[in-house]
């Protein structure tokens, strides 16, 4: 049989034969899941979120927008709006003690949370990354700690401090404080130094680097978001804490000096401004509180959510 040749009279090469489509036989199309479901359901979420912000958000605005006022207008119309919107009423707090309390707390935060950063990542660093007897004893001894509360060691912890004549001091406070952040510091940290790459830390100590220098140049740096996390964390925290000052920092005698922190400082302003009718000065205390916490809880937000969310995503 003759090849097929073309217009020219050369032979037309065969191509390969095409294999003929077949209908697939797919079987019933699975039902499409309804939309209305999820429209309902993202309206509700988002509807309870802009609840929960407005919650948060409207308490904020309104004690900040009281420092404004005149204890008239806040007698008259606690939702009206500031008529002089001038700062004095922020000085005359600052005069009236908050600036001292302020600083005395700066002072005491400066110190207490970097040793407690310290201290807590270099005991998670250890208990998550050498195998010894009485690792696991440790560390559900910290994890007990997070989950002691406070006020059953209060008057022990009294004691304690004023026989080492640290009572009304900052570093017998800085001391309680590094204390009471450590077992939450440690199980946050343990957890996030467990999911970094064990490559690194081999070639580390194959390269010849010490334990020291293995934590400090290499496991330390890439624990850098869950630093930050529990960092702000505990910022928070002891920036906020009232208990543990309330006991510790109070006058021994009329000489010694009056080492209030802010929360302290806020309690002594409204029992002030009781008696002085000064409300304005007491929201604009509030205020001035309040606002470093929301500035930095603001600008270190990504890094916060980063590292609360690598430990799970690694």
């Amino acid at each position: 049989m003759s090849a097929p040749i073309d217009d020219t009279g050369a032979p037309v090469k065969e191509s390969a034969a095409v294999p003929a489509q077949r209908s697939v036989d797919k079987g019933p199309a699975a039902p499409a899941a309804p939309r209305g479901e999820g429209v309902v359901l993202n309206v509700f979420s988002h509807g309870f979120l802009a609840v929960w912000a407005l919650l948060i958000v409207l308490p904020l605005l309104w004690l900040v927008l009281s420092s404004f006022k005149t204890d008239a207008q806040i007698g008259g119309s606690a939702f009206g709006w500031p008529q002089n919107w001038s700062l004095d009423v922020f000085a005359r707090a600052w005069d009236k003690g908050i600036g001292d309390y302020f600083l005395n707390t700066l002072v005491v935060l400066v110190f207490s949370v970097p040793l407690t950063m310290l201290f807590g990542s270099m005991a998670a660093y250890v208990l998550a990354r050498y195998r010894f007897w009485g690792n696991r004893f440790l560390y559900y001894f910290f994890v007990a700690g997070a989950m002691f509360p406070v006020f059953l060691a209060l008057v022990p912890l009294f004691f304690m401090v004023k026989r080492l004549d640290m009572l009304n001091t900052y570093q017998g406070l800085i001391l309680v404080y590094v204390a009471y952040s450590m077992p939450f510091t440690v199980f946050f940290m343990h957890a996030f130094f467990r999911t970094l790459p064990t490559a690194v830390f081999e070639a580390a100590v194959l390269d010849g680097a010490s334990h020291t220098r293995t934590f400090f140049q290499v496991m330390l740096p890439m624990a850098k978001p869950g630093l930050i996390s529990v960092g702000i964390f505990n910022t928070l925290g002891q920036w906020n804490q009232f208990i543990l000052p309330t006991v510790l920092m109070q006058p021994q005698s009329g000489d010694d000096p009056e080492r209030y922190v802010l929360t302290q400082g806020l309690i002594q302003l409204q029992q002030q401004q009781g008696y002085a009718t000064d409300l304005p000065v007491l929201f604009a205390g509030v205020s001035i509180a309040m606002i470093p916490m929301l500035v930095v809880y603001l600008s270190f937000q990504r890094q916060v959510q980063a590292g609360l969310t690598s430990a799970t995503l690694k």
